[in-house]
């Protein structure tokens, strides 16, 4: 996507961690990380420790995170262009014992 001429904005990145209702980490997880301005999906399938990564993103638009672990889904969680850091974290906890 082209930024208007003049425009100016950062790249931010985003990671966590991915748990079961009681904080174990789950693996081969299906993050899912949307672009709300264009919707366009960006996917990152987490390792043995939970863990998921996403980078160069635009710190001028929100973005949804969730996750998908079998048949069960996390609540999503917005990124918003207003959070300060460059480098969010952001866990997400799947309905599962």
């Amino acid at each position: 996507m082209l930024a208007p001429v003049g425009a100016q904005f950062k790249l931010r990145a985003v990671s966590g961690v991915v748990t079961d209702m009681t904080g174990n980490p789950l693996p081969r997880v299906a993050v899912q990380l949307q672009n709300t301005r264009d919707l366009s999906v960006r996917s990152y399938i987490t390792g043995k420790d939970g863990k998921y990564y996403f980078s160069d993103l635009n710190d001028d638009i929100d973005f949804t995170l969730k996750a998908k672990y079998r048949d069960y889904w996390s609540k999503p969680k917005t990124l918003s262009k207003f959070a300060p850091s460059a480098h969010a974290e952001v866990n997400l906890v799947i309905p599962i014992d």
